[in-house]
């Protein structure tokens, strides 16, 4: 049965799936940015998740025009839940969206929400907005579900059809609607989820479990540092046997990982739970920057360095590789650490827009052909480009007859590495 959908939210998450749905139904992407929208109707995704074909061959109807939910019988929300300066969620853009919805959309509507939240927001936050916006009756007049989203920017392998969706509906009969409205897209199926609230749990602990497993790596850095014992070497020795889980090391942001475990701590000390590990976990995690920015002080001191102007490139400061996005990009701890350190630092990132760099970090991007020679390389995030360039492009921007390169995910090969380089992996 072709349905007609609307996705609420034209970002990472929405516009692949708004794509695809295009595929079997009939869908309306809305989204209140109006150049965002301007961009998509020209066949260009500014976050490089989908292509101009794919954009340009859908029958997708991009608006900015809230009226146009009211013609669709299934509303899709995929609107970023951030954290605040404090750590505490932020439902702003949620409840925003959900009061725009309440606004036009029609009897017997199902509104399914997608973005990541903690136990209970569904049904004790976003619902009671829908009924008093819309002055209609929840099981009677419209109903809810909740299908937790599982996009992984920039990765073009897993894409939405290629992961296995949870689905959960307020009552069998909208569950049900739900699986099947997904099941029309998604090649590896569907899991019902018993209830609403086990839905949105089973999202939030994803990036949790995945945090803190993290967050083990980077103490294990840290204790092996004060070792001086290689931390990738220890990795692959431990990785030999058959159930070691093999986490890395590294720069912990986005909007996920270092962001929803804030949305279940909130919660549980909410119930009267103080989440000690989890807490712990982040603590550890956001305190990476300054580690990697203290050792490298050190490893120039003890080489003979000097740090007055000394000049150190970052490569890379979009929170993860071959994106777009920099939102809570943790690479920016480190810029300002190293700054604060005296060090003159130049970042390059040929993913990233300079524009949004310099409005939301105040750091100024430059081209990687325009960097100075530098006595330190830290290779912050492994782009395809500077993992293919290698060795090769790491000697292009040092000095060379000493220079210190950071390799902080390992990517780059240590027995390529050219003698007057000194190389540190986290």
């Amino acid at each position: 049965m072709r349905e007609k959908i609307c996705i609420v939210g034209l970002g990472y998450v929405g516009l692949p799936l708004a794509v695809e749905f295009a595929k079997k139904h009939d869908v309306i992407g809305f989204d209140i940015n109006n150049q965002r929208v301007s961009l998509l109707k020209d066949g260009i995704d500014q976050t490089q998740e989908v292509t101009y074909e794919e954009l340009k061959f859908s029958n997708i109807k991009f608006s900015t025009d809230p009226n146009d939910m009211s013609e669709c019988n299934f509303i899709i929300v995929t609107v970023p839940t951030p954290i605040t300066v404090d750590n505490l969620p932020d439902l702003a853009p949620l409840k925003s969206a959900s009061m725009t919805i309440g606004s036009v959309f029609k009897k017997g509507t199902i509104v399914i929400y997608e973005s990541t939240v903690y136990p209970g927001v569904t049904e004790e936050e976003c619902l009671p907005i829908l009924e008093s916006t819309s002055q209609m009756r929840n099981g009677i007049d419209f109903f809810v579900g909740y299908s937790p989203e599982r996009i992984n920017p920039g990765d073009k392998k897993n894409k939405v059809s290629e992961i296995v969706k949870v689905v959960s509906g307020q009552n069998k009969e909208v569950l049900e609607k739900v699986a099947v409205l997904y099941e029309s897209i998604i090649n590896a199926g569907v899991y019902r989820a018993s209830s609403i609230k086990v839905a949105e749990a089973a999202k939030v602990i994803e990036n949790t479990q995945r945090d803190l497993n993290i967050s083990l790596m980077n103490e294990l850095a840290v204790i092996f540092e004060r070792l001086d014992i290689d931390t990738t070497d220890v990795l692959n020795a431990a990785a030999s046997k058959w159930n070691f889980l093999k986490f890395q090391p590294g720069l912990v942001g986005g909007h996920c990982i270092a962001v929803d475990p804030y949305y279940l701590t909130y919660k549980a000390e909410k119930v009267g739970y103080i989440p000690e590990v989890i807490l712990a976990g982040r603590r550890v995690n956001d305190n990476m920057g300054r580690f990697i920015a203290s050792t490298i002080v050190k490893k120039m001191i003890k080489n003979g360095i000097p740090i007055n102007d000394a000049t150190v490139s970052i490569l890379g400061i979009t929170f993860k590789e071959n994106v777009t996005d920099i939102r809570n990009s943790r690479v920016v701890d480190l810029i300002k650490e190293l700054k604060e350190y005296g060090l003159n630092v130049q970042v390059i990132d040929e993913f990233a827009s300079k524009e949004e760099v310099a409005k939301e970090f105040d750091v100024e991007l430059i081209d990687i052909k325009n960097a100075k020679t530098s006595e330190i390389v830290v290779l912050a995030v492994p782009h395809d480009i500077y993992v293919k360039g290698g060795w090769n492009l790491i000697s292009r921007m040092v000095n060379p007859v000493k220079n210190i390169v950071i390799d902080i995910k390992s990517t780059l090969n240590s027995l390529e590495k050219p003698d007057n380089s000194i190389l540190w992996r986290l």
